[in-house]
């Protein structure tokens, strides 16, 4: 029994041994010290380490012209309802819809009916009217007559010729005219139907030229201005140009945006009212990059941004503004005029990060190269310029997306 107990008492002395044993020799940890010295302390360990390798290329801004992009569609400019001026039956109607007339073309003919006994009863009275006022002159000049009597021949004299001029202008309304070029898109009344003053012959729509149709937010229209050309991309797939030729003074008071209106030529008439489109306005021009998507990162405050490295070959993040989207590309503001962005290795740095450049092909380089790196030379195509690169996209002019009503 008593060979138990040592036993025991020996294994617990050995585990206590062994416990103690990682602590014998050891020095104590230094305690931390305040947040300013682990700062420096860990730029101190950052300088030790060697700069994370990326790649760049450099950018140039370019002039472009922001577009103020709407929703529209295509109006024609006149639609006239062709009435009838006089009562009657119709006669003859030489149109049907779709018909092309150009002004002064017949629409509507009306019955003469008695209109033209009219006129000629109209003329004899004038005839007499004025060999009456004749023989009152011849009398005057003997000292026959008096200015009474002149002047009654001489409005009867008037009359006549009034009345012969209401019957002219009566049976020039028995042909109903068209009033300009355009198409007749309705027609109101048959052969031997009866019209009265007013009633409806056809409708003629002028369509050259074309409107574009649009609305400017009150935001944007201080922007616009007449004359401007503008752009017009149909959902037929046409492509329409014109100059802004109206610019409204008073907002719509439930949506706050502007009427405008573009003319387009369409002298062959093969547009037609009412197609949607899609207007682009020319407004003030930026300094833009064209970048691809790819380069696009989020700080920390979820902002758009570029990275680029300046001229101390640190990393720094640029908050950006995206002007317009495209397939490849993207047009923003933000950067410097002259920018070093990174390309292969953005996400593997931080802001503040000293970094060793390696810089794509380029025919522009950059002004100051960063510190501690030098850039390669690679061999460049014999017109100077980068290929396969951003660079190389179509430019499009860049956009501001108007908020719709």
């Amino acid at each position: 029994m008593r060979a138990t107990y040592i036993t025991a008492i020996i294994i617990a002395v050995a585990i206590t041994v062994w416990l103690f044993s990682g602590q014998v020799g050891d020095e104590a940890a230094p305690a931390p010290g305040s947040l300013a010295e682990q700062n420096t302390a860990m730029a101190a360990q950052q300088q030790d380490e060697a700069p994370t390798r990326v790649r760049a290329r450099v950018l140039e801004a370019q002039m472009y012209t922001e577009r103020l992009v709407l929703r529209g569609r295509t109006e024609n400019k006149r639609t006239v309802e062709v009435r009838a001026e006089t009562a009657g039956r119709i006669v003859e109607r030489p149109i049907e819809r779709g018909a092309q007339v150009a002004a002064g073309d017949l629409l509507c003919r009306v019955a003469m009916d008695d209109r033209q006994a009219g006129l000629v009863e109209a003329r004899e009275a004038l005839n007499q009217s004025q060999i009456e006022y004749r023989g009152a002159l011849r009398l005057k000049a003997q000292g026959f007559q008096s200015e009474t009597a002149i002047a009654q021949a001489k409005a009867r004299l008037a009359a006549a010729q009034a009345q012969v001029e209401r019957r002219q202008i009566e049976i020039n309304r028995t042909a109903i005219r068209a009033p300009f070029d355009g198409i007749v898109e309705e027609t109101g009344l048959e052969v031997g139907d009866f019209v009265s003053p007013g009633g409806v012959c056809a409708t003629v729509v002028d369509l050259n030229p074309m409107l574009l149709v649009g609305a400017v937010p009150e935001v944007d229209v201080a922007h616009v201005h007449t004359g401007t050309i503008a752009t017009g991309y149909l959902v037929n797939g046409r492509v329409v140009e014109g100059a802004l030729s109206f610019v409204g003074q008073q907002s719509d008071p439930q949506t706050r945006t502007y009427p405008i209106e573009i003319q387009v030529d369409n002298s062959d008439l093969s547009l037609r009212s009412g197609i949607t489109a899609e207007i682009q306005l020319p407004m003030d021009e930026v300094l833009a990059h064209r970048v691809t998507p790819a380069l696009l990162a989020l700080d920390d405050a979820g902002d758009i941004g570029v990275r680029t490295v300046d001229d101390n070959g640190r990393v720094v993040f640029n908050l950006v503004q995206i002007l317009d989207d495209e397939a490849g590309g993207v047009w923003l503001t933000g950067l410097p005029e002259r920018a070093t962005v990174i390309t292969v290795g953005q996400e593997l740095v931080v802001p503040g990060e000293l970094v060793d450049v390696e810089y794509e092909s380029s025919a522009d380089m950059p002004a100051k190269a960063p510190q501690g790196s030098a850039p390669v030379a690679n061999e460049l195509p014999q017109n100077g310029r980068e290929t396969g690169g951003v660079n190389d996209l179509p430019a499009k002019p860049p956009v501001h997306i108007a908020a719709q009503p």
